[in-house]
């Protein structure tokens, strides 16, 4: 019985071993592939649409399309402009001309052979390479299509997916209720909230400016922001050049997104509430960077620490929704 779990071991040991090796290819570059769908591979002037996880090799994320929920599109450089850009063999074209459509493939980027054939610095975050987990969902090839005719193929494409990002909003907030058991108001413009703690005293009005408390997630339960320290660090968004105390948001005229602005609104001194925006109230099809995919509605906890008076009268500054994320709004 020994011999044979051993034999098991040795065997489950050598194919984790056998799926794990990398092939070496130019200027360094080393990659294994997930699955080779047996097509036509990419070539110089093609398009490639492909979720992509990038990462370092301290293991630390630097992007990932399933985040965003968008392909990223990638053009292939023509072998004509490559020497031009200082393209080598082992670079980022290297790897896409090794793809076909529905291929993934796991690839490492060589930090020495770039830093020597493009005479920039290794980047700081990583030591020996940078890994790329590619999955690529279309290929759209060049061939002799005109440059209208490729780019009004891509563009139909990449909005059919942003489409469907918009299509699966709704399903996004009313999954998010059901799973935190929430019975939320929900106001005209699409609003909805939860008060868990209800403060005191009047409601602010325009002009005022309230102070706050506030954590901002997806609906995924992944935080994009807030003002709490250790929740920053623990969540990886800790930044070091901003000060970690209650926003200051004058309603009406600190510029943030329009579900901040009714959703003050709705709260007294000393409540605690949820917010559920929709993204016509928050970026509506404005990606934000890395954090913020297009048609994301945004769940905010916010407590409302005072509410200041202002000079009433002054006529509100429009609300806009491609404003910033609340924690680089101005401060008044």
């Amino acid at each position: 019985m020994k011999k044979s779990i051993l034999l098991l071991t040795a065997v489950a040991s050598l194919a984790l071993a056998s799926c794990q090796n990398f092939k070496k290819g130019e200027g360094g570059l080393e990659y294994k592939f997930l699955k080779d769908n047996g097509g036509e591979k990419a070539v110089g002037g093609d398009v490639i649409a492909m979720d992509i996880v990038v990462k370092t090799d301290r293991d630390s994320l630097l992007a990932s399309t399933y985040d965003l929920g968008l392909p990223q599109i990638a053009p292939i450089m023509p072998d004509s402009l490559m020497q031009q850009a200082g393209a080598y063999a082992g670079d980022n074209n290297t790897i896409l001309k090794m793809l076909g459509e529905g291929d993934s493939a796991v690839f490492k980027l060589n930090l020495d052979t770039m830093a020597a054939r493009t005479g920039q610095p290794k980047p700081e975050f990583a030591d020996k390479y940078i890994e790329y987990t590619i999955k690529v969902r279309k290929l759209f090839k060049r061939g002799n299509l005109t440059d209208s005719v490729l780019f009004e193929q891509v563009n139909q494409y990449y909005l059919a997916q942003m489409e469907g990002l918009k299509k699966a909003e709704e399903g996004k907030i009313a999954s998010y209720i059901e799973k935190n058991k929430l019975q939320p108001k929900k106001t005209a413009s699409g609003l909805q909230y939860v008060i868990k703690e209800e403060g005191k005293g009047a409601n602010p009005v325009v002009g005022d400016t309230v102070v706050i408390n506030y954590t901002g997630a997806l609906t995924n339960g992944k935080i994009f922001d807030t003002n709490d320290v250790e929740l920053a660090k623990k969540n990886n968004k800790f930044n070091a050049m901003r000060p970690y105390e209650p926003l200051r948001v004058r309603v009406g005229h600190t510029p943030v997104i329009p579900g901040w602005t009714e959703g003050l609104q709705l709260l007294k001194k000393g409540s605690k509430a949820t917010l559920i925006i929709p993204s016509v109230l928050g970026y509506g099809e404005r990606q934000q960077q890395s954090e913020i995919p297009a048609y994301a509605p945004l769940v905010f906890d916010v407590e409302i620490v005072d509410i200041i008076a202002g000079p009433k009268g002054e006529p509100a500054a429009p609300t806009m929704p491609q404003m910033q994320i609340p924690n680089q709004a101005p401060v008044n």
